[in-house]
């Protein structure tokens, strides 16, 4: 659970978005969700077992594009150089002992209010995002030290199917699935040629 001194300032808007660091949250994922021995266990996530990874809550959600964020997962990479660079690598080494190579950041105000589903849908939603990388034939990459190399990558659809297969389709998913599952209204047609960005994406 988010700690209450951080739901209670979501409350201030003079306050602003908090941060605070959730190595709980990352122990019990995983000792749940990546160990094997776990009461959720998820294989699709044996990669991650080892991972430099830390937790983060924040004190609220915020919004980006007319959507609501609940959570993030991210690679850290500091975009600055001197100063700038050193207080945010000060700023990981006060809140982790360390500079980790990725972060998942969770909206504290929904966690608090969410149910356990809802909660373990959102926090491997995120794991999923954070992926082993492959190498130029296709194959699992790995770093000198054996460890698996990771990268971010994006969704397989609106949702991951590890997600949806664990936990069920969400609204948006299930209509996608519906959909998928009615005759064609027009028939089959490639939409890619009546689509500006899959045009971009073709050139």
């Amino acid at each position: 659970m988010p700690p209450a001194s951080l739901l209670k300032l979501s409350d201030l808007s003079d306050f602003g978005i908090r941060l605070a660091p959730a190595p709980e949250v990352w122990e019990w994922l995983s000792a749940e969700i990546l160990a094997d021995t776990g009461k959720i266990h998820n294989e699709d996530h044996a990669h991650l077992l080892d991972a430099d990874i830390q937790i983060m809550w924040a004190s609220s959600h915020f919004e980006k594009q007319g959507r609501t964020v609940l959570g993030q997962a991210e690679q850290v990479a500091f975009r600055a150089g001197g100063w700038q660079k050193a207080r945010m690598e000060q700023q990981m080494r006060d809140w982790f002992g360390g500079v980790p190579a990725f972060i998942i950041t969770l909206a504290a105000d929904y966690c608090d209010q969410c149910s356990d589903l809802e909660f373990c849908a959102l926090i491997e939603h995120e794991l999923y995002h954070i992926a082993q990388a492959t190498d130029k034939y296709g194959q699992p990459a790995f770093t000198e030290e054996g460890m698996p190399k990771l990268k971010i990558r994006g969704h397989d659809v609106e949702e991951f199917v590890g997600v949806v297969r664990r936990y069920g389709a969400s609204h948006d998913v299930q209509a996608l699935v519906d959909a998928a599952n009615s005759p064609a209204e027009v028939g089959k047609l490639n939409i890619a040629r009546a689509c500006g960005t899959c045009l971009l994406k073709l050139a």
